[in-house]
């Protein structure tokens, strides 16, 4: 089957060669003329311009946009809705929001270009495992678009899931899933790393463990398996997390919808702590707690005190405290 592929990141490029293993006829297209190249070099047709691409295809043509989220996606496509004609078809397998699928579905209509919205997982492995792709179109659309998706997919691993939006939906809450997978995974190691026994575990062979009938065994253990097998304490890897957009909506939606989501949110918001290096909020609590109950502060520079731990005094004789009553000691606003 013949497909235009436009974007030829790390996902792309993989997508294409996947495609042309199968026997596909691709014509590509990246505003990177290395990356333009090197897929022509293994065989798909390479082209410098929307124009060329278009050009390249027969009627009617098949586009398959596979850009960042936002203006590269949007622009893409509306660029495309000018230079394709009634029966063509553009497919966006990115991580766009699904009301955003809808209306350029709506966009489109009046113009005869059909819209498919295509959720992909699968990251820098699919090209060797397949890719799980979550479809949302009308129903003879996806039909004639099987050959690429049974190609890009591996065995049971497309479903056309609903109408125009639905693809991304889906894939929304499915990446609002892994991040709280993520997140509970993240916890528990490093409790494991900071017990009493953290010097003698090995994490790798946990992870392997994990992964031999236990109830939480997942391909993210085989991936932790091998994080740690290169860089057992994770050293060499800043605690730095980044977001692209789908928790965020994910958690938009279910205030929209009442849905309760406790999970997804927290480990939303600790993607947002990661990325500082201290907490204003934090400091805030350190500070009221000092001014109400005499705890402890700790300062930011290096300086003699007079308080415990070389934290500061309490004003009005209050006693300064570490940590509560129990005899656990903690932190807290973190």
């Amino acid at each position: 089957m013949q497909l235009g592929m436009v974007g030829l990141g790390r996902m792309g490029a993989n997508m294409v060669e996947r495609l042309r293993r199968g026997e596909h006829e691709i014509a590509a297209f990246d505003r990177n003329p290395q990356a333009v190249a090197a897929v022509a070099a293994s065989g798909a047709r390479g082209c410098h311009s929307l124009d060329e691409l278009v050009a390249a295809l027969s009627p009617p043509r098949h586009v398959w946009v596979m850009l960042p989220a936002g203006a590269p996606t949007n622009d893409t496509i509306r660029a495309l809705g000018d230079l394709l004609e009634r029966g063509d078809v553009i497919i966006d397998g990115g991580n766009s929001y699904w009301k955003e699928a809808q209306a350029h579905a709506a966009a489109l209509a009046p113009k005869g270009i059909s819209f498919v919205d295509a959720g992909v997982s699968g990251g820098i492995w699919g090209l060797k495992v397949g890719y799980c792709l979550m479809v949302g179109g009308e129903a003879d659309v996806c039909r004639r678009l099987e050959p690429i998706f049974l190609t890009l997919a591996p065995p049971d691993g497309y479903l056309r899931v609903g109408p125009v939006g639905a693809g991304h939906f889906v894939k929304m809450v499915h990446n609002g899933i892994e991040y709280v997978m993520l997140q509970g995974y993240g916890e528990g190691f490093e409790v494991l790393e900071a017990s009493e026994f953290g010097a003698q575990l090995d994490l790798r062979a946990i992870a392997h463990l994990w992964n031999q009938g236990s109830v939480i065994r997942s391909w993210l253990l085989e991936l932790a398996e091998r994080a740690f097998a290169a860089d057992p304490g994770l050293a060499a890897i800043a605690g730095y997390v980044e977001d692209t957009g789908e928790g965020r909506w994910t958690v938009l939606d279910a205030i929209d919808l009442s849905v309760p989501v406790p999970a997804l949110a927290l480990a939303l918001f600790m993607r947002f702590r990661s990325r500082q290096t201290d907490s204003f909020a934090a400091k805030v609590i350190a500070a009221l707690r000092n001014e109400f109950g005499g705890h402890a502060v700790k300062s930011e520079a290096p300086a003699a005190a007079d308080g415990p731990a070389g934290g500061k005094t309490p004003a009005g004789g209050g006693k300064a405290q570490a940590g509560g009553t129990s005899g656990r000691t903690g932190t807290s606003g973190g």
